[in-house]
């Protein structure tokens, strides 16, 4: 059950007088960097020193080559990463109340090189490590099916990913073996990763349909993933993992414990999840050898066609193991198990506009949608699109502006149940339909090393129609969000 904390009168309005302060924050973050590099300038030329700040705002990471740190473990093929991710969010209307949190993400990467590393040809090991701190709006506050940050989850320090990876003779495919999150390479799209949205990360049908959202941030499985790349343009992604990866019942996933918490139970005690991903590239940059050759005259674009099967036990969502409807009073309680489910999607990154010569504009359109059967998931089918328009303003190259869309069906099953569950009580209570919202954000990139991203969202029937567990008189009304993030690589 969400926590329930009172306020007392005036919260929207505080929390509009606080996004006011991160919106006038971020307006000035727009002339920053060159301020700093002047003012700094004109200190080092006083001095006929180079200026540090000028340095600084350049430079890749915040903190370099941390005192040779970097350097030495890159003579051996090891690179070392450190990023933080951090924000605040608020809901200003609607929700089960108004209130604003901040959560945030320490991320800690390790990726060797074994060729350079062990003479090891074609072979990579990685590691990543997860710290998750502060509260999550959506859980506390919103009750939506897609929540409104990608990073919330719950507070804790674990392992993430831990696998080998090795290029088979001839270069043209890899195997992946060990402990992964499967959002890293499959579903993905280019373009959908500016937004907070988490739906617009790992899609909001396989998080509420799968056991604990599935192999995906912040929880991972051990597997074994195969990348072919059959020709220039066409290549095949495909794996096996486990489908559980906090083990237990359906859905266990809300008060990790021990092992779990740490991400090293390493769970093979369910059913194995089977993705595959054909994948389809157009008007790609060259690289590697033919890195030379002229560009493409036609606009990038990727095109992805895939499909999951989970060979587990999944509950019905609207009869009991016994055929009758979980509304009957004669129902036992227990959802009918149904084996096996799956989910076929779709996923476009179109790039649909560049300005000429070195001029950076260029817009991006994105669109995914997937399936999958009613009667054993909550959400029978997602939507989500967007574009986005990198370099917005004059001056500002590496910005991204854009607005996003996502949409999460309820299933019949689980609407017919709604209906069902009315009756029977002789009451109004509300039936699933479809929870929309749209996201527009905008990216500015202060420094290579720092991103500031001030935000708004609008959620419409949260939860598909849910009743408010505090007023069982009405439903959670729609929700306007605002938030600013902040993302740090040191």
């Amino acid at each position: 059950m969400p926590n329930r904390r009172s306020r007392g009168p005036g919260t929207a309005a505080r929390i509009g007088q606080g996004v006011l302060g991160a919106a006038a924050l971020s307006a000035a973050a727009l002339l920053l960097p060159a301020a700093a590099q002047a003012q700094d300038a004109g200190d080092a030329a006083a001095a006929g020193q180079p200026g540090f700040l000028a340095g600084l705002w350049t430079q890749s990471t915040l903190l370099g080559d941390m005192g040779g740190l970097r350097s030495t473990l890159g003579r051996y093929g090891i690179t070392l990463g450190l990023q933080e991710t951090s924000e605040v969010l608020g809901n200003v209307s609607g929700g089960t109340r108004q209130g604003a949190e901040y959560d945030g993400l320490t991320t800690l990467t390790l990726d060797a090189d074994l060729q350079k590393a062990l003479g090891w040809t074609g072979g990579t090991f990685h590691l990543s490590a997860l710290q998750i701190h502060g509260r999550n709006l959506s859980a506390d506050d919103l009750d939506t099916l897609q929540a409104a940050s990608g990073i919330e989850a719950k507070d804790s320090t674990r392992l993430w990913e831990l696998w080998y990876q090795q290029a088979l003779p001839g270069g043209k495919a890899d195997v992946r073996v060990g402990q992964q999150s499967i959002d890293q390479e499959f579903m993905v799209s280019a373009y959908s990763s500016l937004f907070m949205n988490a739906a617009m990360g790992w899609p909001v049908l396989p998080a509420a349909d799968l056991y604990a959202g599935g192999p995906a941030y912040p929880l991972s499985a051990p597997g074994i993933r195969l990348h072919v790349q059959a020709t220039d343009s066409v290549s095949v992604l495909a794996g096996v993992f486990d489908d559980n990866p906090p083990g237990g019942p359906f859905a266990a996933d809300s008060e990790l414990r021990g092992a779990e918490r740490a991400g090293v139970k390493f769970n093979l005690d369910n059913g194995a999840l089977f993705i595959g991903e054909l994948q389809y590239a157009v008007n790609q940059p060259a690289s590697g050898a033919g890195a030379s050759d002229p560009a493409p005259s036609g606009l990038p674009g990727t095109y992805k066609l895939g499909v999951w099967y989970d060979t587990a036990a999944f509950p019905d969502q609207q009869d009991d193991s016994n055929g009758l409807s979980l509304a009957s009073p004669n129902s036992n309680g227990i959802p009918a198990a149904r084996g096996g489910n799956f989910s076929v999607y779709a996923l476009a990154d179109q790039m649909v506009w560049r300005a000429g010569g070195k001029d950076p504009q260029a817009v991006g359109l994105f669109a995914r949608v997937m399936g999958a059967p009613s009667d054993r998931n909550l959400v029978s089918a997602s939507f989500d699109a967007g574009v986005s328009l990198k370099a917005p303003l004059p001056g500002r190259d590496n910005d991204t502006f854009g607005i996003g869309y996502g949409m999460a069906e309820i299933s019949s099953a689980a609407r017919a149940l709604d209906r069902e569950e009315a009756a029977a009580a002789g009451n109004t209570s509300p039936i699933g339909s479809s929870e929309q919202f749209i996201e527009v954000t905008y990216q500015i990139q202060l420094a290579p090393w720092w991103q500031l991203q001030p935000d708004f969202q609008y959620v419409f029937n949260p939860g598909g129609g849910v009743v408010d567990p505090d007023n069982p008189a009405r439903t959670v009304g729609n929700e306007a969000i605002l938030g600013l993030r902040t993302n740090i690589t040191f």
